[in-house]
Protein backbone atom coordinates (compact mmCIF):
# COMPACT_ATOMS: atom_id res chain seq x y z
CA UNK A 1 0.00 0.00 0.00
CA UNK A 2 1.26 3.28 -1.17
CA UNK A 3 1.62 6.15 1.67
CA UNK A 4 -1.21 8.10 -0.53
CA UNK A 5 -3.21 5.25 0.14
CA UNK A 6 -2.69 4.97 3.60
CA UNK A 7 -3.14 8.56 3.84
CA UNK A 8 -6.60 8.25 1.97
CA UNK A 9 -7.54 4.97 4.19
CA UNK A 10 -7.10 6.89 7.47
CA UNK A 11 -8.76 9.92 6.19
CA UNK A 12 -11.72 7.12 5.74
CA UNK A 13 -11.93 5.63 8.88
CA UNK A 14 -11.72 9.47 10.69
CA UNK A 15 -14.24 11.04 8.04
CA UNK A 16 -16.62 7.44 8.13
CA UNK A 17 -15.69 5.06 11.36
CA UNK A 18 -18.48 6.59 13.38
CA UNK A 19 -21.47 6.84 10.72
CA UNK A 20 -20.36 3.44 10.31
CA UNK A 21 -20.30 1.97 12.94
CA UNK A 22 -24.27 3.46 13.73
CA UNK A 23 -25.46 1.99 10.72
CA UNK A 24 -23.88 -1.27 11.62
CA UNK A 25 -25.93 -0.62 15.26
CA UNK A 26 -29.09 0.09 13.51
CA UNK A 27 -28.83 -3.45 11.44
CA UNK A 28 -27.71 -5.66 13.86
CA UNK A 29 -28.54 -4.30 17.84
CA UNK A 30 -25.27 -5.47 19.19
CA UNK A 31 -22.25 -3.54 19.37
CA UNK A 32 -19.67 -6.46 19.35
CA UNK A 33 -21.32 -7.11 15.73
CA UNK A 34 -21.56 -3.42 14.77
CA UNK A 35 -17.83 -3.77 15.38
CA UNK A 36 -17.14 -6.90 13.51
CA UNK A 37 -19.07 -5.36 10.70
CA UNK A 38 -17.32 -2.05 10.34
CA UNK A 39 -13.95 -4.00 10.46
CA UNK A 40 -14.99 -6.06 7.37
CA UNK A 41 -16.09 -3.39 5.85
CA UNK A 42 -13.22 -1.52 5.97
CA UNK A 43 -11.52 -4.95 4.68
CA UNK A 44 -13.87 -4.57 1.81
CA UNK A 45 -13.10 -1.06 1.37
CA UNK A 46 -9.24 -1.73 1.70
CA UNK A 47 -9.71 -3.77 -2.13
CA UNK A 48 -11.15 -0.61 -3.84
CA UNK A 49 -8.96 2.09 -2.34
CA UNK A 50 -7.62 2.95 -5.65
CA UNK A 51 -11.11 3.17 -7.64
CA UNK A 52 -12.36 5.44 -4.70
CA UNK A 53 -12.79 9.54 -5.36
CA UNK A 54 -11.36 11.83 -2.13
CA UNK A 55 -12.79 10.60 1.44
CA UNK A 56 -15.31 14.04 1.13
CA UNK A 57 -17.07 13.10 -2.08
CA UNK A 58 -20.78 12.28 -1.93
CA UNK A 59 -19.63 8.92 -4.52
CA UNK A 60 -17.26 7.63 -1.87
CA UNK A 61 -19.78 8.69 1.16
CA UNK A 62 -22.37 6.58 -0.84
CA UNK A 63 -20.36 3.82 -1.41
CA UNK A 64 -19.33 3.43 2.02
CA UNK A 65 -22.95 3.54 3.28
CA UNK A 66 -23.61 0.87 0.52
CA UNK A 67 -20.79 -1.29 2.02
CA UNK A 68 -21.29 -0.90 5.86
CA UNK A 69 -25.09 -2.05 5.18
CA UNK A 70 -24.32 -5.02 2.73
CA UNK A 71 -21.93 -5.77 5.76
CA UNK A 72 -24.63 -5.27 8.55
CA UNK A 73 -26.86 -7.71 6.79
CA UNK A 74 -24.86 -10.33 5.81
CA UNK A 75 -24.07 -10.68 9.47
CA UNK A 76 -27.27 -10.23 10.46
CA UNK A 77 -28.45 -13.15 8.25
CA UNK A 78 -25.13 -15.74 9.66
CA UNK A 79 -25.98 -14.83 13.05
CA UNK A 80 -29.95 -15.12 12.22
CA UNK A 81 -29.43 -18.93 10.73
CA UNK A 82 -27.20 -19.56 13.82
CA UNK A 83 -29.86 -18.60 16.13
CA UNK A 84 -33.04 -20.33 13.98
CA UNK A 85 -30.88 -23.70 14.34
CA UNK A 86 -30.42 -23.13 18.36
CA UNK A 87 -33.36 -24.92 20.51
CA UNK A 88 -35.43 -23.42 23.01
CA UNK A 89 -34.54 -24.04 26.42
CA UNK A 90 -36.88 -27.30 27.17
CA UNK A 91 -37.42 -30.46 28.57
CA UNK A 92 -36.07 -31.42 24.81
CA UNK A 93 -32.67 -29.68 25.32
CA UNK A 94 -32.21 -31.43 29.19
CA UNK A 95 -32.03 -34.54 27.78
CA UNK A 96 -28.31 -35.12 27.68
CA UNK A 97 -26.55 -37.80 24.96
CA UNK A 98 -25.03 -41.06 26.76
CA UNK A 99 -21.81 -39.81 25.88
CA UNK A 100 -22.06 -36.53 28.08
CA UNK A 101 -23.77 -37.45 31.30
CA UNK A 102 -21.91 -35.16 34.09
CA UNK A 103 -24.31 -32.52 34.56
CA UNK A 104 -27.43 -34.83 34.91
CA UNK A 105 -25.07 -37.48 37.01
CA UNK A 106 -24.07 -34.24 39.49
CA UNK A 107 -27.31 -32.62 39.63
CA UNK A 108 -28.97 -36.20 40.19
CA UNK A 109 -30.53 -38.35 38.10
CA UNK A 110 -33.89 -39.05 40.53
CA UNK A 111 -34.60 -35.86 40.40
CA UNK A 112 -37.74 -35.37 38.30
CA UNK A 113 -38.19 -33.12 35.00
CA UNK A 114 -40.19 -30.23 36.89
CA UNK A 115 -37.33 -29.73 39.20
CA UNK A 116 -34.23 -30.66 36.65
CA UNK A 117 -36.33 -27.68 34.86
CA UNK A 118 -36.96 -25.38 37.45
CA UNK A 119 -33.20 -25.44 38.59
CA UNK A 120 -31.96 -24.80 34.83
CA UNK A 121 -34.23 -21.87 34.24
CA UNK A 122 -32.48 -20.57 37.66
CA UNK A 123 -29.63 -19.69 35.67
CA UNK A 124 -29.16 -17.17 33.36
CA UNK A 125 -29.98 -17.03 30.08
CA UNK A 126 -26.19 -17.08 28.48
CA UNK A 127 -25.51 -20.11 31.06
CA UNK A 128 -28.35 -21.89 30.32
CA UNK A 129 -27.43 -21.48 26.63
CA UNK A 130 -23.95 -22.46 26.99
CA UNK A 131 -25.17 -25.68 28.58
CA UNK A 132 -27.73 -26.79 26.49
CA UNK A 133 -25.32 -25.57 23.20
CA UNK A 134 -22.55 -27.83 24.55
CA UNK A 135 -24.55 -31.10 25.90
CA UNK A 136 -28.05 -30.68 23.82
CA UNK A 137 -26.19 -29.83 20.91
CA UNK A 138 -23.63 -31.43 21.18
CA UNK A 139 -21.74 -28.28 20.10
CA UNK A 140 -17.63 -27.82 20.29
CA UNK A 141 -16.35 -24.86 23.01
CA UNK A 142 -15.04 -23.15 19.72
CA UNK A 143 -18.64 -23.36 18.17
CA UNK A 144 -20.22 -22.35 21.88
CA UNK A 145 -17.66 -19.50 22.08
CA UNK A 146 -18.69 -18.00 18.83
CA UNK A 147 -22.33 -18.50 19.26
CA UNK A 148 -22.12 -16.80 22.61
CA UNK A 149 -19.41 -13.79 21.21
CA UNK A 150 -17.52 -14.96 24.25
CA UNK A 151 -13.85 -16.69 24.35
CA UNK A 152 -13.44 -20.30 24.54
CA UNK A 153 -11.54 -20.27 28.47
CA UNK A 154 -14.46 -18.00 29.22
CA UNK A 155 -17.23 -20.10 27.92
CA UNK A 156 -15.67 -23.11 29.65
CA UNK A 157 -15.51 -21.02 32.83
CA UNK A 158 -18.91 -20.10 32.94
CA UNK A 159 -19.79 -23.59 32.18
CA UNK A 160 -17.77 -25.07 35.24
CA UNK A 161 -19.61 -22.25 37.29
CA UNK A 162 -22.93 -22.83 35.94
CA UNK A 163 -22.80 -26.86 36.98
CA UNK A 164 -21.26 -25.38 40.84
CA UNK A 165 -24.48 -23.58 40.50
CA UNK A 166 -26.85 -26.52 39.58
CA UNK A 167 -25.06 -28.78 42.25
CA UNK A 168 -26.02 -25.95 45.10
CA UNK A 169 -29.38 -25.66 44.38
CA UNK A 170 -29.48 -29.31 43.84
CA UNK A 171 -28.61 -29.44 47.42
CA UNK A 172 -30.62 -26.12 48.81
CA UNK A 173 -33.88 -28.45 47.29
CA UNK A 174 -33.14 -31.58 48.82
CA UNK A 175 -32.59 -29.59 51.89
CA UNK A 176 -36.00 -28.33 51.43
CA UNK A 177 -37.73 -31.24 51.40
Amino acid sequence: MTSEESEKLERLYEIYEQPMYRIAFAVLHRSDLAEDAVSDAFMRIIGRLKKLNAPESEKTKAYIVKVIRSTSINIYRKNKRIIVRERPVDDEVMQIPDSVQNVEEEVDSRMDRQNRRNLFNRLNETDRSIIAMRYGNGLSWKEVAQRTSISESTARKRFERAKKSLISMKGETTDEE
